[in-house]
């Protein structure tokens, strides 16, 4: 067994818009990937942006 610390995760981040009519189905496709949400925000174009990450390997 080792004293060493876990090594930090290294992460890759992903920035998608969200259509209205289909948020849960654009944020499942992408978590059956393995992406995590972060946030969502208001885009500056107006409608939702969906800040998404996972971990690299």
């Amino acid at each position: 067994m080792s004293d060493s610390p876990d090594p930090q995760p290294t992460w890759e981040y992903f920035v998608t818009p969200l259509l209205l009519h289909n948020e849960a189905q654009i944020l499942n496709n992408w978590g059956a990937q393995g992406w995590e949400l972060v946030q969502i925000i208001e885009g500056p174009a107006g409608g939702n942006v969906a800040y998404l990450k996972r971990e690299k390997n």
